[in-house]
């Protein structure tokens, strides 16, 4: 392996999650910064709360865009053979940089989002399957109680229980990687948890009262 091209993909990983989409689509388009509105996050979920869902998708698409690119660059930098552990766990270290990147990001003060968007496209590019298993959780959490931060912190203590018992790796470092996105999307989604425990939490789809 090449220390430099391995150096170079991580610091290129970080920096491609750095990009603020949420920051910059709302400062370019609607002169604000979502930051100071709604839920104060730099997220997609924020964005389209406070400007829509013609602003959400398409930083949506960047968030998902960047996870996936930078867990993909040890592969476009042929960095080790393809279907390797080593590989896959060059792939966990640069997409891990690009989460790292989307919560503390270097071109808008290190104060980023949670990072679900990012670690989606991390995931994806790792283990589609799986991945796509995760987003059935989430949409189907998200129908029945309407609330983005169960359902996103539903998918990722998912990930770990389906590829311990449905999809099995022979990686050690991605069982540990998985174990590790689920608590950490508990942890930044502290807040959450504390306005749901006190019954302030937001709805994203707002349940019809019954008549």
């Amino acid at each position: 392996m090449n220390i430099l091209y391995i150096v170079i993909a991580v610091f290129l990983g970080y920096l491609f999650g750095s990009i603020p989409s949420a920051v910059w689509v709302g400062k370019i388009f609607h002169g604000i910064d979502v930051r100071e509105h709604g839920s104060g996050n730099a997220g997609a979920t924020n964005v389209i709360r406070v400007l829509g869902w013609k602003t959400g998708i398409p930083v949506i698409i960047i968030d998902v865009a960047k996870g996936w690119l930078a867990a993909y660059l040890p592969v476009l930098f042929t960095l080790s053979e393809k279907g390797s552990g080593q590989l896959t766990g060059l792939q966990i270290i640069t997409g891990l940089a690009a989460i790292i990147g989307h919560i503390y990001p270097v071109f808008a003060g290190f104060r980023g989002g949670k990072g679900v968007g990012s670690t989606f496209g991390v995931l994806l590019a790792l283990h589609p399957l799986l991945t796509l298993c995760c987003l059935g959780v989430f949409l189907l959490v998200l129908f029945i109680t309407g609330y983005v931060s169960v359902s996103s912190m539903s998918a990722g203590l998912a990930f770990p229980v389906l590829l311990f018992t449905l999809f099995n790796t022979p990686s050690l470092l991605f069982k540990i990687f998985s174990v590790f996105i689920a608590i950490a999307l508990i942890l930044t989604h502290k807040k959450n948890i504390k306005r749901l425990l006190n019954g302030e939490e937001s709805r994203f789809i707002k349940k019809r009262n019954r008549e």
